[in-house]
């Protein structure tokens, strides 16, 4: 029973409530204006469970079919809403298998707060049935976690997990909860975090930095800009299309920066990297002021940094200071906000024109079109190819589709080829690069954006490593939209051994299931196509559907993905074949 204190204070009066610890785990999330949580209940978290059941109105729990399924499914949550995905877990095997999402979600920089059950506190390190170091585990991939032994701990606790997981550059936060923690009594009240001492979740910008990036930029006669996911983690999408108008910059995305701008906007040269657009990679190397806007140079964004951009002046908008410098030395480092320095700087920078340093990109862009997209679009060959199913459903759709792909060939062909008009409408596992991801994050995004269509694109590899989330879709009747590109191989490191290693295609070819059959056992509409005559239909059957939907398309089975940057190349050296 619940008694009401109140304790006068010489400010305002502060209302406790007494509960349990787990009912606290429940109020706080609500608090935090949570409505929705995926998880797996276990032995270690059943009380946080039982008190879930009786507030299932106010917080809606997706039963997922695998701990790491909820952590995806989280994260295409937070991706397409902004806000932060909340995960359950419980002890042990359940706390080990959310580490690869927690891993993905660090590395791709979203927020995630994970609250897992733990064996009663005198058992720790006793090795208990299901007692497993997880905040040992998950320390190298967390941005912050804590493990609770008293409920007391649980409302302070909670409001750093989702302050921490949220500022700055965002990431995943675990909190670790002792059985005992959950059955204990504490006086709850809850107050949001919005500072911790010594934690600076964003550096203050400076203004000389600013005016030293708008001097060069002014000065540049071939600047080139490459965004990343930061644009859209800072909600600055309008700054920086103003701010490439004004200045007339040719600008290209990383994977994650996609759809911060329009696919087609005259400014959008397409995307860098590995299997990236000619143009913009091979410009990399040309351009006399190199301007990147929240993205991390990666080794995938670079190839090999001896042959980076060494000609350019290199400027680095960044709210991370860790990122400053790590992979590529710039002249001027701007930390903050990107909202805010964009905002600076587009009064500082000059109105300009750079019709003939953009005359370039078009006509490498023809050269990758007449070589590699032209022959994707419109095959000449008898197989259906990726890149024409990606452009029929980007007419099906016009681009107001999110799309999420999972890890490998396909989804080169999905962020080559896909259209986007909204932010936040690419969804994918960037970093770690995690097979399996995309069809829990599909329901997540789903849920999160229920209005907009959602389409998984997966590779019959990967679909099969999240497979059982087919169970999640049944129950929750997500109107999740399914393409599986079945080319029987696990095609990505297939091409790299017909490339690199004679086409001995070592444990790579893919004995499948009927999948049709698998996708109508969990009640889902499905259908398979093997002939172009009969693609456009499908298409047009699947985006038309309100329910979920299964699409199986049989794809050429050694088709590869070009352009391509071997391992150890320049990114003047991308390969057209």
């Amino acid at each position: 029973m619940k008694t009401l204190n109140k304790t006068l204070t010489k400010e305002k009066p502060k209302t406790t409530i007494k509960m349990s610890g787990a009912e606290a785990v429940i109020n706080c999330l609500l608090a935090e204006g949570v409505d929705l949580v995926y998880g797996y209940p276990g032995g270690a978290i059943m009380p946080v469970y039982d008190e879930l059941f009786k507030y299932k109105s106010k917080l809606h729990h997706v039963l997922t079919r695998h701990e790491q399924g909820a952590t995806h499914a989280a994260q295409g949550f937070a991706r397409v809403t902004g806000k932060t995905g909340v995960v359950f877990a419980t002890s042990g095997p359940g706390a080990t298998n959310i580490v690869t999402g927690i891993a993905d979600a660090q590395i791709d920089s979203t927020p995630m707060v994970c609250i897992t059950g733990q064996v009663s506190s005198h058992l720790l390190g006793s090795d208990a049935f299901q007692e497993t170091d997880i905040v040992g585990i998950s320390t190298p991939v967390t941005k912050w976690n804590y493990q609770i032994t008293k409920a007391s701990e649980i409302p302070e606790i909670l409001a750093k997990a989702f302050y921490i997981a949220k500022s700055g550059r965002p990431g995943p936060v675990l909190v670790d909860i002792t059985k005992d923690a959950q059955f204990g009594e504490l006086d709850f009240s809850y107050k949001k975090c919005k500072k911790i001492r010594s934690y600076k979740a964003i550096p203050k910008f400076n203004i000389e930095k600013i005016k030293e990036a708008a001097t060069l930029i002014n000065s540049a006669k071939k600047p080139f800009i490459v965004w990343g996911q930061g644009v859209i983690l800072g909600k600055a999408e309008k700054e920086f299309k103003n701010f490439i108008e004004k200045t007339d910059i040719p600008s290209a995305s990383t994977v994650l920066g996609l759809s911060a701008l329009e696919s087609k906007h005259r400014l959008n040269v397409g995307m860098v990297g590995m299997h990236g657009n000619y143009a913009p990679n091979v410009l990399t190397n040309e351009c006399d002021v190199l301007i990147a806007i929240g993205m991390r140079f990666d080794d995938r964004v670079t190839g090999n940094l001896n042959m980076y951009a060494k000609q350019a002046k290199i400027i680095h908008f960044e709210i991370d200071p860790s990122e400053v410098d790590k992979n590529v030395k710039t002249d001027v480092a701007v930390l903050g906000d990107v909202k805010e320095t964009l905002s600076e700087i587009i009064n500082l920078v000059d109105k300009a024109n750079h019709k003939n340093w953009l005359n370039e990109f078009t006509k490498l862009y023809e050269i990758e079109y007449k070589t590699i997209i032209k022959d994707q679009f419109n095959p000449t060959k008898n197989g259906l190819t990726m890149g024409e199913v990606i452009n029929k459903i980007n007419k099906e759709t016009k681009g107001d589709a999110i799309i999420v792909s999972d890890v490998g060939q396909h989804q080169m062909f999905a962020c080559r080829y896909a259209d986007f008009i909204k932010t936040r409408s690419n969804v994918t596992s960037g970093g770690l690069g995690t097979m399996g991801f995309a069809l829990p994050a599909a329901i997540g995004a789903k849920m999160g954006v229920p209005n907009r269509e959602v389409i998984a694109i997966i590779g019959d590899g990967g679909f099969q490593m999240t497979i059982q989330e087919l169970g999640t879709i049944l129950q929750t009747k997500a109107a999740v939209k399914i393409v599986v590109l079945n080319n029987s191989f696990l095609g990505m490191v297939r091409q790299w051994q017909e490339l690199f290693f004679d086409k001995r295609y070592a444990s790579t070819v893919m004995t499948n299931p009927d999948f049709v059959k698998i996708a109508e056992g969990y009640g889902i509409e499905a259908n398979r196509v093997s002939k172009r005559k009969d693609l456009d239909k499908a298409i047009k059957a699947m985006i038309a559907s309100k329910s979920s939907y299964f699409l199986e398309v049989v794809i050429e089975s050694e088709d590869n993905v070009f352009p391509m940057i071997p391992t150890g190349a320049s990114v003047s050296d991308i390969r057209l074949s």
